[in-house]
């Protein structure tokens, strides 16, 4: 696929999750889950429940693979950049941590995540976070701008991961840090899988080797990069993705590659710092 295409693709997908209900990441808490199913699914990658009671409705989508937030260490009066905002979750989160001396500016390039957004902005009354429309790989952000930039499970949806690592690193401060949560691979994925244009939207099929992510982290000019967390990717959650279903084929096929694919998708929590 071109990058392209690929844009257009995520854009589309995330685009109609904004104006309805459904995941990215962990696909069976779709339009029919239901808000406890996102909730579980929240507290699973490492939210608590008082992380869910203190956002506006409609803020969780339930779309990240983990809580960047609670490993930021975020100080008052810093200023945070969300890469990939969607209706501002985590943005709002980190609202609390920095308090009213500080700020933050969640980056999206689908609008109608950006207008779910403000919209819970001016809901809860959040004065200190701002939503921004654009790509990652070309924030619009000025030059030493952040303390930190924060990423839920976006960063795998770029079609060049490289680009997106730069701009992070030009983006924040000298000394500043870099905390993201996101979907790699341990193991190259079957080509049916990594063709699919759905998969590829459901985080997995654009999801790099471990090793190559952490290697465009430290090519972008990035010290001390370290995974904080690494888990395996459920995959109960991966075989029950209808793009998936239909890319693999019939029921012992998906078997199968349930099995192949169980050690093959990890969910990896990074910290970095610009020296």
């Amino acid at each position: 696929m071109k990058a392209e295409e690929i844009r257009k693709a995520v854009r589309d997908r995330y685009g109609n999750i904004a104006t309805k209900a459904g995941t990215c990441c962990l696909p069976s808490a779709g339009c029919c889950g239901g808000e406890s199913l996102v909730e579980n699914i929240s507290i699973g990658v490492g939210y608590r429940p008082e992380d869910l009671q203190a956002v506006p409705d409609g803020a969780n989508l339930g779309l990240g693979c983990g809580n960047p937030v609670a490993l930021a260490s975020l100080r008052a009066g810093e200023t945070v950049v969300d890469l990939g905002a969607g209706a501002g979750f985590d943005c709002f989160l980190a609202a609390k941590e920095v308090g009213t001396a500080g700020r933050v500016i969640g980056v999206d390039m689908t609008s109608e995540m950006l207008d779910k957004a403000r919209a819970n902005a001016r809901k809860g009354g959040y004065q200190n976070v701002e939503f921004r429309l654009g790509e990652i790989e070309n924030l619009p952000v000025a030059d030493n701008t952040a303390d930190i930039i924060i990423s839920n499970c976006v960063i795998n949806l770029s079609p060049d991961k490289g680009r997106v690592f730069q701009e992070a690193f030009r983006v924040l401060k000298p000394g500043g840090r870099l905390m993201v949560s996101d979907i790699v691979l341990l193991k190259e994925l079957p080509a049916a899988l990594h063709e699919s244009v759905a998969a590829y939207t459901g985080c997995v099929a654009g999801a790099l080797r471990k090793d190559d992510y952490l290697q465009k982290i430290a090519a972008a000019g990035f010290g001390d990069v370290n995974i904080i967390a690494e888990t395996l990717f459920p995959m109960q959650e991966l075989v029950s993705y209808p793009a998936v279903q239909e890319a693999i084929g019939d029921g012992d096929t998906l078997k199968a590659m349930a099995e192949q694919l169980a050690t093959s998708i990890a969910s990896i929590k990074v910290a970095a710092v610009k020296a």
